[in-house]
C-alpha cells in the first residue's frame, strides 16, 4: 500500500505512515472480529473498505490505484485458497 500511496498522492508519506499508525490499532481489532465471524472474505471486505476510506480522507482518487487495489486483493484470495493445497502436497511428499 505504501507504494501505491508514493506513486499516486501528493500527501506527504511520513504523514500518511504517522497518521496510518495511530488508525491502524482499532482497525485491526475490527479485522480480526470480523475474520472470527466471516472469515477471509469478511476481512478481505475491510481491507478494501479502509483504502478506499484512506483514499478519500487523503482526497485522492485514481483508477489506476483502485484497480491496483483490486488486484493485490484477488492475489490474496488466490494465495488463501491454492496455500492449503500445495501445502498439504507437499506434507504429503514428506510423510509418503
Amino acid at each position: 500500500m505504501i507504494h501505491i500511496l508514493k506513486n499516486h498522492s501528493s500527501a506527504p508519506l511520513l504523514i500518511t505512515v504517522m497518521a496510518g499508525i495511530i488508525i491502524s490499532a482499532p482497525v485491526l481489532l475490527l479485522m480480526i472480529h470480523v475474520f472470527s465471524r466471516f472469515g477471509v472474505w469478511g476481512a478481505l471486505s475491510i481491507c478494501v473498505l479502509t483504502d478506499i476510506a484512506a483514499a478519500f480522507l487523503m482526497k485522492e482518487i485514481s483508477l489506476k490505484a483502485g484497480m491496483e487495489t483490486l488486484i493485490i486483493a484477488l492475489f490474496v484470495i488466490i494465495g488463501v485458497k491454492i496455500a492449503p493445497l500445495i501445502t498439504d502436497s507437499a506434507v504429503g511428499l514428506f510423510k509418503g
